[in-house]
């Protein structure tokens, strides 16, 4: 891959929240440790490769421009994964999943504590938004910059994200219909990686049409993904995915595993990375290294073993 998690790190990193050396705040640090506890960082690099594959460098001629284009995919990057971060943070506490363990780390609410961990999210959520309003100061008048801000907001708010996870609270213990769980796993999970190929296609000036195709890639993958979490859910190794597994069932949550199979979940699994690996490949993109390797990161993800 051209970019590896560490690479990636070193483009948004600059972007956290500054902690005050003379009055040091607990929730700052905190949000700063959920950010930077590890992971896998695939919003961010899914969002920077298809900027590369759609991006033509060869028809800015102006440097300054080149530079604000960088800043600005980099500040976007890092405010999807500080929104991402967010969710882990509070998915983890007492009144949610109650998770000790993430990323083979103590959580951030086992570490600090409750209200502290709470702050963190909040902090961490906000200046996702700080973050983005500062890069958009340079790119007045860019309807691609306006549109992914606007992506960023609505995929992550209560149409997307937010509104996935309070379904999902609500229904905890509950049987669960196909259209509920569908809802559940297009905003829930699939909604954050709809919008990282969005945004890096605005950032990148594609067209309305080449945004939907990546929407539907995303909407496929994502759900793939969160399927594939669930069957390791009850098959993972604790250690290797540095959670507890059987959670799900602890938390008496219907998931797709639970409501078909093992065997129907992993061939839905399948056909869904194939039909987002077919979108990809119908785009017409400037760099196909850029497109092949997020194919690959694709495939990677759903047959993943953390």
């Amino acid at each position: 891959m051209r970019y590896s998690v560490g690479q990636i790190e070193e483009m948004i990193y600059p972007f956290l929240p500054l902690e005050n050396a003379d009055f040091p705040i607990a929730a700052i640090e905190a949000a700063n440790y959920g950010f930077r506890a590890g992971g896998k960082r695939l919003r961010p690099i899914m969002m920077r490769l298809v900027f590369d594959m759609l991006y033509d460098k060869s028809a800015v001629k102006d440097i300054k421009r080149l530079n604000s284009d960088e800043l600005t995919i980099r500040a976007f990057m890092a405010a999807l994964e500080m929104i991402h971060t967010h969710s882990l943070i509070h998915d983890d506490l007492p009144a949610l999943d109650n998770d000790d363990l993430r990323r083979g780390l103590p959580t951030v609410h086992a570490k600090y504590g409750e209200a502290v961990a709470i702050l963190a999210g909040d902090i961490l959520l906000n200046h996702a938004y700080e973050t983005v309003a500062r890069a958009l100061e340079e790119r007045a008048g860019d309807i691609g910059a306006v549109k992914a801000f606007g992506r960023l907001s609505v995929n992550s708010g209560v149409s997307g994200m937010l509104g996935g996870q309070s379904l999902d609270v609500e229904k905890t213990g509950k049987p669960l219909d196909a259209a509920e769980l569908a809802y559940i796993y297009e905003n829930k999970t699939a909604a954050l990686i709809e919008c990282a190929l969005m945004c890096g296609a605005h950032l990148a000036g594609a067209s309305d049409e080449t945004v939907a195709l990546l929407e539907r890639a995303g909407s496929d993958i994502g759900i793939a993904f969160q399927i594939r979490d669930d069957i390791l859910d009850i098959e993972g190794d604790e250690a290797t995915l540095g959670k507890p597994i059987n959670s799900d069932n602890e938390n008496d949550k219907y998931t797709y595993v639970r409501l078909h199979g093992i065997e129907a979940s992993e061939a839905r699994v399948k056909q869904l990375t194939d039909e987002a690996v077919d979108l990809i490949r119908a785009i017409d993109v400037i760099d196909k290294e850029a497109a092949d390797e997020l194919i690959e990161l694709f495939q990677g993800l759903t047959t993943r073993n953390r």
